[in-house]
C-alpha cells in the first residue's frame, strides 16, 4: 500500500515537472525566436551601412548632426523653459 501511495505522489510531482518544463522549454523556444527577428534586423543594417552610401548619409545627418560641405545651416533660438 505504501508503495502504490508513493508511486503516485512521485507520479503526480514528475508531472508537475514535466509540464514546468515544457512550459520553460516554450519559453526559451519564444526567446530564441524574438533574437533571431533581432539579429536579422541588424544584419539587415550592417549590410546597409557597408553598401548604402545613401543611407549612411542619412544617419550621419539625422544622428550625429553631421552637414556636407556646401550645405547651408539654419540655427533656430530654442524656446526659454
Amino acid at each position: 500500500m505504501l508503495v502504490i501511495v508513493l508511486l503516485i505522489a512521485w507520479g503526480v510531482g514528475g508531472t508537475l515537472r514535466i509540464w514546468a518544463m515544457r512550459q520553460e522549454i516554450s519559453a526559451v523556444e519564444r526567446d530564441i525566436a524574438t533574437l533571431r527577428a533581432r539579429a536579422a534586423a541588424l544584419t539587415q543594417t550592417i549590410d546597409r551601412l557597408r553598401n548604402d552610401p545613401a543611407y549612411l548619409e542619412k544617419l550621419a545627418r539625422e544622428e550625429h548632426g553631421l552637414v556636407r560641405e556646401g550645405d547651408t545651416v539654419l540655427k533656430f533660438p530654442s524656446k526659454p523653459k
